[in-house]
């Protein structure tokens, strides 16, 4: 993430030695000139760019490995919902029930729009981190350091949501919802009576169909379901997990100088992200899960409002199931989140180590011109 100072240095460096060559040499001066025109406006536009296609590579990837646990997790959030009961399952018998129920379509039900909804997050995330953390610590000196990386990482997700946060909806709709025939006996148990005060939605064959179904019956409003609540759960753990990231990796610099004088040593960037952005994830997603409990449960309860808003579904769920409702699917929440944050680190680094490394040497080249 340090690249961008990087790319800034060398491009000031040309600077100074195409003023030199020009005073020294003026047959050179031409080519001092182009060398330093092209670093600034392509080779530095270019990777910020690049860092929004790494993103949404490494978002897809880590939401494509873990969704069977993130269904897990779903399912456990919005029991009150779907079952009105207060007898919850644990994690280990959810796994049993959907394998029962389902099979292993059951845990996959709903990929597709999490697939979606992660390559725009995972793009904008760290493509506007990459563009945006430089300048908040230019024009907000008192912002710089950790601060910087939690804003950055906000705002990435924030511009994010607009497309995430329909395709969260259609997901977790899709994966409470398991195959047909699981689908079909929670519809007659709301209609006779058994889930008080309920009304379930059709089934979902896909995407598109869930897209338009809910447009149909909600509109907008119901696209956009736990809207802020959503921002209100990742913006502050998009904005940790970043920051937690950064300041593991200060941790990991500071500690190899002092225990590892070597100055030739060092770590691969790629195991430093999966381990380090691993720990970020399940440090942040755990203190993040009363958000998110409440943002599932406002987006899976459909037409018939439980639950009116944001405030009056954590107060309601706090009087009911108190601190254990609050931080119901904490454990899959946190087993998702540390190999998924892992593997999205991992990918990020491992791109930027293999594709950034030529257009460094690029650079080199044109500033020896």
């Amino acid at each position: 993430m340090a690249e961008n100072q990087g790319g800034s240095r060398l491009s000031a460096a040309t600077s100074m030695a195409a003023t030199t060559a020009a005073v020294s040499s003026p047959s050179s001066s031409s080519s001092s000139l182009q060398a330093q025109a092209l670093l600034p406006h392509s080779s530095n536009t270019f990777f910020v760019w690049r860092e929004f296609f790494w993103g949404a590579l490494a978002g897809g990837f880590g939401e494509g490995m873990m969704h069977p646990i993130d269904t897990v997790k779903t399912r456990i959030q919005s029991q009150a919902i779907l079952s009105g009961s207060q007898h919850q399952k644990t994690v280990l018998q959810m796994i049993r029930t959907v394998w029962a129920a389902d099979g292993l379509r059951g845990f996959y039900r709903g990929v597709v729009p999490g697939f979606t909804g992660s390559l725009a997050t995972g793009a904008t995330y760290f493509g506007v981190i990459e563009s945006t953390k430089q300048w908040i610590e230019e024009s907000h000196p008192n912002l710089g350091g950790h601060w910087a990386h939690f804003f950055a990482g906000g705002m990435g997700d924030t511009l994010g949501s607009f497309i995430y946060v329909p395709c969260e909806v259609i997901k977790q709709r899709m994966q409470v919802q398991g195959t047909r025939d699981s689908w079909s006996t929670v519809i007659s148990n709301s209609q006779s009576g058994k889930i008080p005060g309920v009304q379930m939605y059709g089934y979902y064959n896909g995407l598109f169909h869930a897209g338009r179904s809910i447009w149909k019956e909600q509109g907008p409003k119901g696209l956009y379901a736990g809207y802020w609540s959503t921002l209100a759960r990742d913006v502050p753990f998009a904005g940790l997990m970043v920051m937690f990231y950064e300041a593991l990796k200060d941790m990991t610099d500071y500690g190899m100088k002092k225990w590892i004088p070597d100055a030739d040593y060092q770590i691969n960037s790629t195991l430093e992200g999966l381990v380090l952005g691993g720990v970020a994830g399940g440090l942040s997603a755990y203190v993040t899960t009363p958000l998110d409990v409440i943002k599932t449960r406002l987006q899976v309860q459909g037409p018939d409002l439980r639950y009116k808003g944001w405030f009056h579904a954590i107060h309601r769920t706090w009087m009911i199931e108190g601190a254990k409702g609050v931080f119901r699917g904490s454990i899959p929440r946190v087993i998702w989140y540390v190999p998924a944050s892992a593997l999205t680190f991992m990918a990020v680094e491992f791109l930027r180590e293999k594709f950034n490394r030529g257009s460094e040497l690029d650079e080199e080249e044109v500033a020896s011109i």
